[in-house]
């Protein structure tokens, strides 16, 4: 799992997560991407080159909005696949994760 900051204009982050996001690729970037969440106030997750997302990976990306939110921010994942998003709706993770689609969507939804 390869994740990439960005800094985009109005102080929001674009965290850029490719790969799959199970039990191996949670484990390499769930200490940056929650220290990420934590500390930035407007966070979009491109979750658009994620492939695969397992139960862990929902783990990662619910305690990222929990913290995030804990400290007044706001975290929209973007763009996700059809098969992800199929697994976030699935288990009903959409009820705390905010999805947006298209970056001006996403940047509205944090701002």
């Amino acid at each position: 799992m390869k994740m990439e900051l960005h800094d985009l204009p109005e102080g929001v982050t674009r965290i850029t997560l490719a790969g799959d996001l199970d039990a191996r690729g949670a484990g390499e970037i769930d200490l940056q991407f929650q220290a990420v969440a934590a500390s930035r106030h407007k966070v979009v997750v491109d979750m658009s080159q994620v492939g695969f997302l397992a139960s862990i990976g929902i783990r990662t990306l619910i305690q990222a909005v929990k913290a995030n939110n804990g400290k007044g921010g706001k975290l929209v994942l973007l763009d996700p696949v059809e098969a992800v998003w199929k697994v976030i709706t699935t288990c009903g993770a959409d009820a705390v994760l905010p999805v947006a689609h298209g970056l001006d969507a996403a940047v509205a939804g944090v701002s």
